[in-house]
């Protein structure tokens, strides 16, 4: 998945000590309460106060928003199993939504919260205050520069309408709200964004968001059912979170 980073450094804390293999720990104030750190005799260098621009890059095929969406999610989903404080990677996904809303202060006030050390001044490489790495992907932070718009089809509606070919097939669902198994009827063509769109209407999940899972691997938005591969009787587990479904096109 890329991106997904922590190295622990040994005998490091807050304030100046030393360990038997001889690394240091340095922090050092200025007027700005800028800070020097030091692990295992290597500078990490100063805490830059984050920067107040978005990252510009190119992904190496070209992506449209619900897939970039799609990737975030999975990264957040994997990334408190790495290595490093799952209360760091929360404070971190908190800051990267709040950069995406040009709310920078409120970024800021998080990272400072959480004592979250940025040499670059971004979060693609910060430190916790025990000296453990933790790096994020780019597109947690922004959108490629040649992202693509999603296209109506043929006959100029969303892409994401329930498909008339295909063969209709029976999905076994587990919704998180309620640990229930329900039987969703769909095509082999349909998209998974429709069939959430069939689960949602069905169950009246009032919109609520929804991320699909199949053997242990997210399901894609943009994926047709065939391409899932799913067992018959096979159970998909449906997360349902509050927030309101935005995306459609992963």
């Amino acid at each position: 998945m890329g991106g997904c980073v922590g190295t622990a450094r040994e005998g490091s804390t807050s304030s100046r000590t030393s360990s038997a293999e001889g690394s240091t720990s340095v922090r050092v104030f200025d007027g700005r309460d800028t800070m020097l750190l030091r692990f295992g005799g290597t500078s990490i260098g100063k805490n830059v106060p984050l920067r107040h621009e978005r990252i510009r890059w190119k992904s190496d095929m070209p992506l449209t928003e619900g897939q970039v969406r799609s990737k975030r999610d999975e990264f957040w989903d994997t990334a408190p199993a790495f290595e490093g404080r799952r209360e760091i990677w929360d404070a971190l996904k908190a800051a990267a939504l709040a950069i995406e809303n040009k709310d920078y202060d409120l970024a800021q006030a998080i990272i400072d919260g959480a004592n979250i050390t940025l040499p670059n001044g971004a979060l693609t490489d910060c430190y916790d205050e025990l000296g453990t790495r933790y790096q994020l992907p780019v597109y947690c932070l922004s959108y490629p520069l040649n992202i693509l718009q999603r296209s109506p089809d043929k006959d100029g509606e969303n892409e994401a309408e329930a498909s008339v070919e295909g063969e209709e097939t029976i999905l076994k669902v587990r919704l998180s709200t309620t640990s229930k198994d329900v039987k969703l009827t769909v095509r082999s063509t349909d998209s998974i964004a429709t069939a959430k769109r069939k689960l949602d209407i069905q169950e009246n999940l009032n919109g609520s968001r929804q991320r699909w899972f199949y053997g242990g691997k997210l399901l894609g938005d943009r994926l047709l059912v065939c391409e899932c591969n799913i067992v018959h009787n096979y159970i998909v587990q449906a997360i349902i979170t509050e927030d309101f479904m935005t995306t459609i096109d992963s």
